[in-house]
This record gives structure tokens, sequence and C-alpha cells, in this order.
């Protein structure tokens, strides 16, 4: 009986050229792959190409996730089960942490297949870490409702959720909508309840800052069309 290939979740930079984030043995990972599975395959040669420049990108298969259609993810246990090994790579960040991913790594899981996640950053425990909030209880909401009515009370909800478990509250927005978000934090929010709101995390001007909402209507940022994270927390 052939043996089933292993399966790889190889993180990639949040900044183009954050390439000191990435631990070394991502290469010998890389190597050890015959098929990739990504979320963006120009974009995930070229980073590819920087940390091996000598890499033969046609000697590889590969395969863009999207939504992990029933077709890919058929054809992704056909390869796993002919004994290729498979790199899963997302745009940025880790695979499968608010990330494409999660339904092929589900698919391997469920057929007994061996996933090997490996370090890199993640903007989601970087923005915790370096927030002063509560790392013991947390929880990653996403994206908040698009709706003005619903993210109002959604907002009020995980204060309310902050204070009475002494969770960290964690969410994103689309980067033009930043703005928006932090004018209906302030808002609705209590006046000592804490935001973090982190930036462009690894990136030359990145910046993390958790403040109290009554210190932030003293000087509102402007992050429009930025990379943000948001955390929330009620004491």
């Amino acid at each position: 009986m052939m043996a089933l290939g292993k399966l790889y979740l190889i993180p990639t930079v949040l900044y183009d050229e954050a390439l000191e984030t990435l631990p070394a043995y991502l290469l010998d990972a890389i190597k050890d792959c015959q098929v990739f599975f990504v979320e963006n395959d120009k974009t995930t040669r070229r980073f590819f190409k920087k940390l091996w420049r000598e890499m033969v990108i046609d000697d590889y298969q590969w395969f863009v996730i999207h939504k992990a259609e029933a077709e890919v993810k058929a054809q992704f246990l056909q390869l796993l089960k002919a004994g290729k090994n498979i790199g899963i790579v997302s745009e940025a960040g880790c695979p499968g942490v608010a990330d494409p991913g999660q339904a092929l790594v589900a698919a391997a899981q469920e057929t007994g297949i061996g996933v090997k996640p490996l370090v890199g950053p993640s903007s989601i425990l970087l923005a915790l870490m370096a927030s002063g909030m509560n790392g013991q209880i947390f929880q990653f909401h996403g994206y908040l409702p698009i709706d003005s009515l619903e993210r109002k009370n959604k907002i009020q909800q995980l204060e309310a959720d902050a204070q009475k478990r002494s969770c960290s509250q964690i969410f994103i927005e689309t980067p033009y909508r930043n703005n928006a978000i932090i004018k209906d934090l302030l808002s609705n929010c209590k006046e000592t309840t804490k935001i973090c709101i982190a930036v462009d995390i690894t990136g030359p001007t990145e910046s993390i800052q958790t403040k109290t909402v009554k210190q932030w209507k003293e000087a509102i940022p402007d992050i429009h069309k930025r990379l943000a994270i948001f955390i929330l927390y009620a004491e």
C-alpha cells in the first residue's frame, strides 16, 4: 500500500519585505512538497522565489484554493493518497486562521493524513501579544456586521461579554472601512473601555496602541486603507 503524503501549512509574510519574520525551516518544508494549494498562485510563486531563487516553478503542481470547492477537495485528497506532499499557503499570515485552507485541512484530518503546521506571523496573535489585554481568554470574531444597527448591537454585545468574562474581543475590518468602525467603537463603548488598534503589523509603519475610549477620542487616528486588527477589552 502506498504511503500517504504529508500536509504542510506554510505561513507567509504579513508585509512583503518582512522575510525576517519567517523561520528558516520553512524552506525545508517547501522543498519537501511536490504540490501547492494556494490562495494566489502569482504572489506565492514570487514569495517562494525570494526564499529560494533556484526553485523551478514548473517542477511543481499548483492549485488555487478559492473556497475549496468539491473538485478542488477531491484533487487534494487524491494527490495526498498518491503519496504527494502538499503545502497550503494563504495570501498573508497562517493558513486556516482567518484565511483559506481550513476546509482542506479538515478533509486531511478526516482521512487520517498527517498535518504539520509551521510557525509564522499571525496578525491576530501578534496584536494580542502587544495589546496588554487578556491573553488567557480571547475570541476572534472576524468581520463585524456591515449594517449600522447590527454593528452597533454587536459592539455593545462584545463590550458586555468582555466585561462579564474578562475576554479580549478581537476583530478585523475591510481597510477602507477602518475609520468608520473606529467611529462606531468610540460612539458605542463606555469611556473606560480599552481599544487596541494594531496597524501594518511587521511593516515599517507598524503601530500597536491600546488606549481607553476617552483617550482615543482626544486624538482619533486616520488609518484609512491600512491593514488593521482591533481588540476590545472592558473591566
